[in-house]
């Protein structure tokens, strides 16, 4: 075992996982600064627990623009019932809460980005230190996790519940049963474009059965994605046995995202005219997108291609593009 993996987490929870009933606190991390020399951030948790059960993780604001789930944990925290639960629920809403406040993807105090951070660092960065608590302590109490994400500032989503492809079948099946309960319009099996240092990933090593989402974007929420995500995480406690109740089950529609030609990126930065809208079938080699250089009047638009037959899953948000950006993420259905 390295020197990083014994050394002690400096996060100290104010709650008691074991402790029966519920309980609302904070993970307390100590953060020196100019404005507090000992401050700490403080990130809120609730622990619900009744007799013995799985214990679901359930966690939102891992990048702090994204809002759906957010929005479900801090009204589920608030609503659920000891009496309902069998087993243990653990709610933290905003879990890189300094992006959160910030309503920034990444963090204002170091920038980094909480989902490409684990396995993290007890003696690292702030958003080190948070990647470190949920790997060393959290991640291994949990059965299942659910992680809401959404497209943030800069992407746009049809909305789906998602789990990824993986070695132990037996996990990838579990996996996708929840994904189902959930009951988004659609349901995803995704592909990643870069898996290193991900949440995902580190709770998929361990077991753990891991759900996500992508439910809009834009840096809001809507009436409708709020919704589909309150009834989601209400959905998936029950169908895991954890909450009382059946899961109301609604008609989903699978994607899947086979391989890397699902992306599009710009080659070049500009004005973006999208040319198909979301949930649109899209052939090969279809323009998707113009990209207008802005530097000057009568310049030919360059072109964005898709590289394969599917419906446009995701796009570009933000109506100036650079070159780089992920312009467009097709699916197939399944």
């Amino acid at each position: 075992m390295s020197e990083t993996e014994l050394r002690a987490s400096p996060v100290t929870p104010t709650v008691d996982f074991s402790a029966e009933g519920i309980q609302h606190g904070f993970l307390r991390l100590p953060y020196s600064r100019d404005d507090s020399a000992w401050g700490s951030v403080m990130i809120p948790i609730t622990v619900v627990r009744n007799g013995e059960g799985p214990t679901a993780l359930l966690t939102g604001g891992n990048h702090g623009d994204e809002y759906e789930g957010p929005i479900a944990l801090f009204d589920l925290a608030r609503t659920l019932k000891a009496e309902d639960v069998s087993g243990r629920v653990i709610i933290i809403p905003a879990m890189n809460y300094p992006a959160f406040v910030a309503g920034t993807r990444t963090s204002p105090i170091d920038k980094g980005n909480l989902n490409r951070s684990f396995p993290g660092r007890p003696d690292g960065t702030v958003t080190q230190k948070i990647a470190d608590y949920f790997q060393r302590a959290l991640l291994p109490l949990a059965d299942i996790v659910l992680d809401f994400h959404s497209g943030g500032k800069t992407l746009d989503f049809l909305p789906f519940c998602a789990a990824h492809i993986l070695p132990d079948k037996a996990q990838e099946q579990r996996s996708f049963e929840l994904v189902q309960a959930f009951s988004a319009p659609y349901s995803m099996k995704m592909l990643e474009i870069d898996a290193v240092g991900m949440y995902d990933t580190a709770a998929e090593e361990m077991g753990k059965v891991f759900i996500t989402t992508e439910l809009g974007g834009g840096g809001t929420a809507t009436a409708k994605s709020a919704g589909i995500a309150k009834r989601g995480v209400i959905n998936v406690l029950r169908q895991a046995g954890i909450v009382k109740g059946k899961a109301d089950v609604a008609p989903t529609q699978w994607l899947d995202m086979p391989d890397g030609d699902c992306f599009a990126f710009a080659e070049e930065g500009g004005l973006i005219e999208p040319l198909v809208d979301m949930g649109d079938t899209v052939v090969k080699d279809q323009v998707v997108a113009r990209i207008y250089p802005t530097g000057r009047t009568g310049a030919p638009p360059s072109e964005v291609r898709a590289k394969m037959d599917g419906i446009l899953c995701a796009r570009h948000f933000p109506g100036l593009v650079k070159a780089g950006d992920c312009v467009a993420v097709l699916a197939i259905t399944v």
